[in-house]
This record gives C-alpha cells, sequence and structure tokens, in this order.
C-alpha cells in the first residue's frame, strides 16, 4: 500500500494512531510522520564517516528502543532514517553538493568523494541489518496485513 500523503501529519500522532501508518515505498514519508521525525531528525548527519557512524548507531539505538517498546511505525520511521542517510551520502559521493542536475537541466559529470561514499557505505550496513532482521520484516508484514 503507498503511502497515504493526505493525512494532516502536522497535527497528527502516529504513536497514538499507528493503524494511519502506511510503510509506502523507500524513504516515504520520513520527513512527515511526529513524533518519530522530531525524535530522529536530530541525529541523521552523514558529513563525514566519524559523524555518519554515530547518527547511524544512535539511530540505530533508537530502532531497538522502537522494538523494545513494541512500536513497529517508529522502528519503520528508524529504519527509513538509516536508508534516507545511505541515498543522501551517494547524492553527495557522486555530486559536489548533492545536486545531479545543472541549471539548464542536464545531468553533472560524477565527481566521487570518498570521504562521502564511506558514509553511505556505514548507513547501508545499518540499512542491510534491518533488511535482514526476522523480526522488524515480520513485524512489517503484519502491520501491512492489519493497516494496509
Amino acid at each position: 500500500m503507498a503511502f497515504d500523503y493526505d493525512l494532516d501529519y502536522k497535527n497528527l500522532d502516529l504513536r497514538k494512531h499507528p493503524e494511519l501508518y502506511k510503510v509506502g515505498k523507500g524513504e516515504q514519508g520520513v520527513l512527515l510522520v511526529e513524533p518519530y521525525k522530531s525524535e530522529i531528525l536530530p541525529f541523521w548527519r552523514f558529513k563525514t564517516p566519524e559523524i555518519a557512524q554515530e547518527s547511524a548507531d544512535k539511530i540505530y539505538e533508537l530502532f531497538e528502543e522502537y522494538r523494545k517498546n513494541d512500536d513497529f511505525v517508529g522502528m519503520d520511521m528508524a529504519r527509513k532514517f538509516i536508508q534516507m542517510g545511505y541515498t543522501r551520502s551517494r547524492r553527495y559521493t557522486n555530486y559536489k553538493g548533492g545536486r545531479k542536475y545543472n541549471e539548464d537541466g542536464s545531468v553533472k559529470q560524477r565527481q566521487i568523494d570518498e570521504e562521502k561514499a564511506e558514509s553511505a557505505a556505514i548507513f547501508k550496513e545499518r540499512w542491510d541489518e534491518i533488511r535482514e532482521d526476522d523480526d522488524y520484516l515480520k513485524r512489517k508484514k503484519a502491520h501491512q496485513k492489519e493497516y494496509g
């Protein structure tokens, strides 16, 4: 089921209403869903590998905290931030300033930034860990079955 962009996310606490949360694809809704956005976003960084490691570790710690509290929505939001750490780091790896297109709409030539590539690899490792986590996958399937 697709992420529902029609909900009033500014006034909606999805911890209180997990039935309204749709997993969606990839990182859909990562910067909308509260209270998770406010809890996770302050830790989301990837400027250097050291900062990325600290960020990925903290967000994964939150993932485990959400698991302990039987909060699938929180787990999935942590997963989305970790995934976004990877995808954004990759974008900055390939394109200085993170911009893929020139002002005229043409694609910029890639310039590999090894430091950002290392940051991306750190997030990718955590993202792979979550994608292979049987408990997370079971909870995801159950949430989708129950709520769509």
